[in-house]
Order: C-alpha cells, then structure tokens, then sequence
C-alpha cells in the first residue's frame, strides 16, 4: 500500500468494467484502491483506466490479497438445498455490499435430478436492481459456477428475468440492516 492509499498492481490482470460489464486489461503497476471485499471478489478503483473493476478471486494476489478458497458446501455426494442458498449469499453485487439473495434479486431456486443420472440440476431465476446493468451476466454467471462447485450439482443455469421489476421492497431485513434502511 502506498502512502496515498493506493495499491501497485503487481501484474496485468483481466477485470471487468463496472457497470458496463465489459472485460479490459489492466497493465501492471496500476494504481488501484480496494472499495469492496466480499465473497471473494474484489471492487477496485483505479482512477487512470475510468472507474470502478471487479477482480475475480483468482487474481487476488495481483492486489496484495490472498484468494479464499470457495469450499463447496455438504459432503462429497450429499446435495442440499439449503447449500443453494448459503453459496448464493456469497454472491455479491460489486457496487451494494449487500449478497444477491438479501439484496432481493433471487426469484426462484428450481432442483431437479440431472438428465445425466449424475447429480442435480439447478435452476435460479435472478434479476437486477436496473434492466441496464451491464454486470448481469457476470452475476449469472458468478452464481452459476459457485453453485456447480456443490456436491451433488451435475448442472446448473442461471437466467436473468425482469418481472417482477426489482423494488427495494424485494430486500431482507439482513440486507436493510446492512444498508442501513428501513
């Protein structure tokens, strides 16, 4: 960390432009400030490339960070639902430090068996605060591959729905108390 608050990316790494979505290149020796931490991912800012990025896990080291290992929820074999949802809460939005499932954007959470005889297939129906935002597949698919990382997932898909139309009204109590709202 440098003495402006700032921290030197230490090689190029591939983020993903908030809130166009779009995937970009930032060189090493970047400087960038950390403004969220959670889940594994990582929001910086790095003012001389325009804004706000998300950092995948797997780049961590490349801001000073050690990855977190995402354990899969559940025994080897054992599926739940129950593991669904608490992988879904560890998925967060990179601007709301609120997780998608208390945020209110996790409509439905469908398990079947898989047509491969091999496990579950899961299907969540998600939406986002506004139609527009260009982070909606990189959430889909975040939630995606977290939920097939689970014991007993032999498939998953998440699809992105716009009704009902997201109103603050959809987010927990949890998430309105670490919003600090009513």
């Amino acid at each position: 960390m440098s003495d402006n608050g700032y921290i030197t990316l230490t090689r190029e790494i591939q983020v993903i432009q908030i809130p166009h979505g779009e995937t970009v290149t930032l060189p090493a020796d970047t400087q960038v400030s950390i403004t969220q931490e959670l889940g594994g991912t990582f929001t910086i800012l790095a003012p001389s490339h325009g804004g706000l990025f998300r950092v995948q896990n797997k780049d961590a080291d490349a801001i000073g960070r050690e990855p977190i290992k995402l354990a899969p929820a559940g025994k080897e074999g054992e599926f739940s639902i129950t593991h669904v949802w608490a992988t879904l809460r560890n998925c967060f939005d990179p601007e709301i430090p609120v997780n998608i499932v208390d945020l209110g954007l996790i409509y439905d959470v469908a398990v079947a068996p898989d047509d491969s005889g091999k496990g579950q297939r899961v299907s969540v129906k998600m939406t986002l605060t506004a139609p527009g935002c260009g982070m909606g597949p990189t959430l889909a698919l975040d939630a995606e591959q977290r939920i097939l990382a689970l014991s007993g997932v032999a498939s998953a898909g998440v699809e992105l729905v716009w009704d009902p139309p997201w109103t603050p009204s959809l987010i927990s109590p949890e998430g309105k108390m670490q919003l600090g709202i009513d």
